[in-house]
């Protein structure tokens, strides 16, 4: 049995979709109670947890021989994650948990958020495997596609270095390899796509994708702040963007590796590929 938290995130859900596919025993577990009855009403064997509430954990992870852990991200999440490592003491013998891109360096509020339940997990007795995936291409869909579809333009802080931007149908793949075979205990894996791109180039990939030219704009750390809190998000989730941004600007993100590939036999999405398959959400 597989335990997997974050089952309705872009990872999780289709974590939980590749095992199930592949016939193994899966447990998808949610925070949104509403989340649970449809994946049971589907057929998935779901719970509802509350990872600040150590009492929900026990019954989630009964019968369980591993678990995907990821924490909702935030200045709680490394007392959550520890409450599910505490949980899994009895019984589970595996954990494998999404981290992010150079976690081990502190370099921005995410990294600082995911340490934590890393070195927790190192001293904790259980076999473990952090993956540190690069930024999602699922970013754009998410945080650009309405920009683009109104005036075929997206911004974002400037960053003059190419990122190895990485699918998160890829990191999936990668999890449930991991997951279901030996010999990935006490390993890391940096998990990137096949190429290292400017913002630039991916607005002349869609440009190419949709027949319409997409513009990018860079802009200031200032700027980008306003912009993002008119849009909603809360102050503390636009301070870690820019910091990230900040942290990425110069280089650092470009490095492409090949654990795709090597994990899973296949090649990993490229950009291209990505906007062929989101076409609609960009239109």
């Amino acid at each position: 049995m597989i335990v997997v938290t974050g089952a309705s995130g872009n990872v999780g859900s289709a974590l939980v979709a590749e095992l199930r596919a592949a016939g193994h025993d899966v447990r998808a577990a949610y925070r949104s109670p509403e989340r649970t009855a449809a994946a049971l009403r589907a057929g998935t064997d779901a719970v509802t947890i509350d990872m600040s509430r150590p009492g929900t954990l026990p019954p989630a992870l009964a019968g369980a021989d591993a678990v995907f852990l990821l924490a909702p991200a935030g200045q709680a999440q490394p007392g959550q994650e520890r409450n599910v490592i505490e949980a899994a003491a009895t019984g589970v013998t595996r954990m494998v948990k999404l981290s992010i891109w150079r976690a081990d360096e502190g370099l921005t509020p995410t990294a600082r958020w995911h340490r934590p339940g890393e070195e927790m997990l190192q001293s904790s007795g259980l076999a473990w495997t952090f993956l540190r995936p690069n930024f999602y291409m699922q970013n754009f869909t998410r945080q650009t596609a309405t920009s683009i579809r109104q005036a075929r333009s997206f911004t974002q802080p400037a960053a003059h270095a190419p990122i190895a931007f990485v699918d998160a149908g890829d990191i999936a793949r990668v999890a449930a390899r991991v997951l279901t075979t030996p010999g990935h205990e006490r390993r890391t894996y940096d998990i990137t796509g096949p190429q290292a791109l400017t913002y630039e180039e991916t607005a002349g990939i869609l440009s190419d994708v949709l027949g319409e030219t997409v513009r990018y704009t860079a802009l200031p750390d200032g700027q980008a702040h306003a912009d993002m809190l008119r849009a909603g998000l809360a102050p503390g989730h636009a301070d870690a963007l820019i910091e990230v941004s900040r942290a990425y600007r110069h280089g650092g993100a470009d490095r492409v590796t090949t654990v795709v590939r090597d994990l899973t036999g296949r090649a990993p999405v490229s950009f291209a590929e990505f906007a062929r398959r989101n076409a609609a959400a960009f239109r």
